[in-house]
């Protein structure tokens, strides 16, 4: 092999190693973006805080499916004791739900954010007509909690309530969710929708964490 053989030989092997490193940095920086979208700090969670398992839920309590799968979601929960937590993110897709969701955020200021998710998914029929929510209805359903009116509807005026939702869209954008419930098991995004499969990623999930 002459010289200039092997110096063509050497520049593309080094131009090869270089475009192969560029793209192990972009997944990488990719990866990193994702994991940063994936959760939010004081985001509503059910499980032990210490879980090694998260699932991340971006939910909009409009949506029929979310409701649907509220209960299997909490006996994922009770299946693995102590080992797994579900954080719900908002993804207000349905017109009017935006403003549904602050209802629920004031609901957790004062501790009855469970209770109220619950409430609004039982009685969804009716608050929620032709798929798009109707806030004076979702209020009335929401009034049979024991809730100071005064201050939750001073608490749905509050600016961090608007920003943590704002990010949760933001984040929901980032991670292309473009439908509810979208699920994440510490990071796994699910590549088919259905509880099995939903299931089989908590398995695996718990498997390796613990």
């Amino acid at each position: 092999m002459n010289r200039k053989t092997l110096f063509i030989s050497v520049a593309g092997l080094l131009l090869l190693v270089f475009a192969v490193a560029a793209v192990l940095f972009q997944q990488s920086a990719s990866e990193s973006r994702n994991q940063s979208a994936l959760e939010r700090e004081g985001a509503p969670i059910k499980g032990p805080h210490d879980a090694k398992v998260t699932i991340v839920e971006f939910l909009d309590p409009a949506c029929g499916t979310c409701r649907d799968f509220y209960p299997l979601v909490k006996r994922l929960i009770d299946k693995y004791p102590g080992k797994v937590r579900v954080m719900v993110r908002y993804a207000p897709l349905h017109p009017g739900s935006d403003q549904v969701v602050k209802m629920l955020e004031a609901a957790r200021y004062q501790g009855k954010f469970w209770q109220a998710l619950e409430l609004l998914f039982r009685d969804q029929n009716r608050w929620v007509v032709n798929h798009n929510s109707q806030p004076t209805r979702a209020l009335a359903v929401l009034r049979s909690l024991d809730l100071d009116l005064n201050r939750f509807s001073a608490d749905m005026n509050r600016p961090e309530l608007a920003q943590a939702i704002q990010r949760d869209v933001q984040d929901g954008q980032a991670l292309n969710v473009r439908a509810t419930p979208e699920f994440f098991v510490n990071g796994r995004p699910m590549t088919s929708f259905s509880y099995d499969h939903l299931s089989n990623l908590v398995k695996e999930a718990v498997a390796d964490a613990y």
